[in-house]
């Protein structure tokens, strides 16, 4: 895959307000040569990758991480929605804040018709806090019913009416207040108004509700007011409204469809079924769809398939739902794709940073008008209640300890990668504010904030690369800056890892770009992708040597090269192979190749962390002939290289220290030292470091130091003991 056109890169602290679309293109005067390539503070690779793998959302490491449906997977899902009947649970969505009085003549009400109660009634199911909200109602005659979002509330009201027996219910206008309630109750009978828009300056206050109950007596009727949970109740104790359980609506719902109850206990035994109830937190709208797609099963494998697949297409038309609701604000649906980012992080990001999307939403929709974020709005509860989200308290790792932090998450594991594919490829007008905002979190100074840009950016590249490359990746790659360099490797890493087309491609064309930017992205993400992805070390290997091999690297991009080679050893299935891949480097034509074997080896061994390569070679290496017999031989390598020896004397301290610490790693240079010796100058290298080494902190020489100086005897080494030789 040909590089895409230069595109800005990227080198300001803070994009412009409103960045020309598409960016424009910038000169490169480092094309092709590393002269201009700054000395900045960069980050080691290991690091990098830990920082990577830390903050990384969990989705895209499981095995589980696969797109489909009609978004990128090119398969269409369709869900019926059936009658009225099953469209009763959907809850209110109105989010209208009134603030002019309306007239009389705006306040109108309209009679249920009697066939849409009974139809509802048939698959109604009570839930655990029905009885006691039936109770209330009956005694005092208007009652308030606050619910979560789309959790029934509704019909709920209908039923409670319903089961008064009342002669009639009457649904009221979304346009009565709470000032006008009482004027409105003069048909006798029920009363229904769903979802009363109440705000700050518009709450609903007990004195309503008595004005209200006064007329009621008179006249014999009931009202049911059903709002979402809310701050604006003076004086008001609203029943809280709890929706039944998933399995029990899908049986109500079955037991109306089929005509035998036989069939219907059948089909709530099939494999599909149990585990859509097992994944739990299903609104009663979406189980009513669900149980239409189950009242169609007709054995077939495309039924089957249907009913495995409905939990994606239904968090992929509630994505759609959410998406395009023209009742739904900007920042609502800012926060709704922030949160999707940000699923499992700290919820004050998700909030944060949404706000910011927000402002470029404004910009794009409204450019002659200055954006504007209010300061309050509604609490975090509530703002996931809508998301269909939840939050928990939890510690959060840091530089400084554990940390406990509110996290929020999305109730659906896919819901993120759903919602992003369906704002990127279903929304295309809403791409220039998204991409100046992830732009904007690749210059953040927050670690988490980078690595979720990029993750935000790999899922973007699966559903369409060649746009993600042009808007976002290749910018990044080509910046200055270290920060949208580290989140173009991050991106393509992650990408990769999601099976995005062509990106193994890209990365070793990059190798050899004639920018040093994207140069010194593709060995990052080569380093980064390969402990996660052991089998592409061999082709990252091959891509890296490449670049050696045609050298002019500067001292950064060099370091950059060793470091990515060096963490192809910490693949732990590989690192065999990658040893003898190393060995076979020693040999080639090209010096810079054979230095950057050795460098990297050198880098490799010089870690102590968990997991390094020397506790590798004590549990395992050291007992595999050929890899114990490559290791021996890098060793001896390095040591006797000019370039190296300093290098490989430091490394060489860092096992003697484990050693100290650790019985199997003694036992393993006990095993190794000899093998390093074959000539007396060898000998009198490795006797001198021995003899000369002091702990750490500066205290004495360790004793195991003293053992091994004493392997190092001037007799020539035992060959049964040489894993070189084996």
């Amino acid at each position: 895959m040909t590089a895409p056109a230069p595109v800005r890169d990227g080198s300001d602290d803070v994009p412009p307000p409103d960045p020309p679309w598409p960016p424009g293109p910038h000169p490169d005067p480092e094309a092709g040569t590393a002269a201009g390539e700054p000395e900045e503070e960069t980050q080691e690779a290991r690091a990098a990758q830990r920082e990577l793998v830390a903050h990384t959302p969990g989705f895209i490491f499981s095995e589980a991480a696969s797109f489909g449906g009609s978004l990128v997977g090119g398969a269409q899902h369709g869900v019926s929605a059936g009658g009225s009947a099953r469209d009763v649970f959907l809850g209110g969505k109105t989010e209208i804040h009134h603030h002019q009085a309306a007239s009389a003549a705006a306040f109108v009400s309209g009679e249920i018709p009697r066939q849409r109660l009974d139809a509802l009634a048939a698959v109604f199911v009570e839930g655990p806090s029905f009885a006691a909200a039936l109770a209330r109602l009956r005694e005092e005659r208007v009652l308030v019913l606050a619910g979560a979002h789309s959790t029934g509330r509704h019909s709920a009201a209908l039923m409670l009416l319903h089961h008064l027996g009342v002669p009639a219910v009457h649904a009221l206008s979304a346009e009565t207040g709470p000032a006008n309630l009482g004027a409105q109750l003069t048909a006798p009978g029920g009363h229904v108004l769903r979802d009363l828009p109440l705000s700050r300056n518009r709450p609903l206050r007990d004195t309503h509700l008595y004005a209200a109950r006064d007329r009621l007596a008179k006249s014999g009727g009931y009202l049911v007011v059903t709002l979402e949970n809310s701050p604006f109740l003076l004086g008001v104790a609203p029943s809280v409204w709890e929706p039944p359980e998933a399995a029990a609506v899908l049986r109500a719902h079955l037991s109306d469809l089929c005509e035998e109850q036989a069939d219907s206990a059948g089909l709530l035994d099939l494999g599909p079924v149990r585990d859509f109830l097992a994944r739990g937190a299903h609104r009663p709208a979406e189980v009513a769809r669900f149980a239409v797609e189950v009242a169609r099963y007709d054995g077939g494998e495309r039924a089957a398939a249907r009913l495995a697949d409905f939990g994606h297409a239904a968090v992929e038309q509630q994505c759609r739902e959410w998406l395009g609701d023209p009742e739904s604000t900007l920042r609502d649906k800012a926060f709704l794709i922030s949160l999707a980012v940000f699923d499992q992080a700290p919820y004050v990001l998700a909030a944060e940073l949404a706000d910011k999307l927000y402002v470029h939403f404004q910009r794009l929709q409204h450019p002659e008008q200055p954006p504007e974020i209010p300061v309050f709005g509604l609490p975090a509860e509530t703002r996931l209640e809508r998301a269909r989200a939840e939050g928990e308290l939890r510690n959060e790792d840091t530089d400084w300890g554990p940390v406990p932090q509110f996290t929020a998450r999305f109730k659906k594991e896919n819901t993120p990668r759903v919602l992003l594919g369906e704002v990127w490829t279903g929304h295309p007008s809403a791409r220039p504010a998204l991409v100046a905002w992830l732009r904007e979190l690749a210059r953040d100074s927050r670690p988490v904030v980078r690595t979720r840009a990029a993750a935000a950016a790999a899922l973007l590249a699966r559903a369409d690369l060649p746009s993600a490359m042009a808007l976002l990746i290749d910018g990044w790659a080509v910046s200055k800056a270290f920060g949208p360099r580290v989140t173009a490797a991050n991106t393509l890493t992650l990408a990769q890892l999601l099976d995005a087309p062509v990106v193994l491609r890209l990365l070793t064309q990059w190798c050899t770009d004639t920018h040093w930017g994207r140069r010194w992205t593709a060995i990052r993400a080569f380093g980064l992708l390969t402990p996660l992805r052991p089998d592409l070390a061999g082709p990252a290997l091959s891509a890296l040597a490449a670049r050696a091999r045609a050298g002019g690297s500067s001292r950064t991009e060099s370091n950059n090269l060793v470091d990515s080679t060096a963490l192809l050893l910490s693949v732990g299935a590989r690192r065999g192979e990658m040893l003898s891949e190393l060995v076979r480097l020693l040999h080639h034509d090209t010096a810079s190749v054979r230095a950057l074997a050795l460098a990297a080896f050198v880098r490799a061994c010089d870690n102590a962390e968990e997991g390094a390569l020397v506790e590798w070679y004590a549990d395992t290496g050291m007992y595999e002939m050929d890899s114990a017999r490559d290791l021996a031989t890098l060793w001896r390598t390095a040591l006797g290289d000019r370039g190296h020896t300093r290098g490989a004397l430091a490394a060489l301290r860092t096992w003697v220290w484990l050693a100290e610490r650790r019985a199997d790693v003694a036992q393993a240079l006990e095993l190794l030292l000899p093998a390093l010796v074959v000539t007396a100058d060898d000998r009198k290298r490795l006797s001198h470091e021995l003899v000369n080494l002091r702990a750490p902190d500066g205290g004495p020489r360790p004793p195991v130091a003293d053992r091994l100086l004493g392997l190092l005897t001037p007799s020539t080494p035992d060959p049964s003991r040489d894993p070189s030789r084996s």
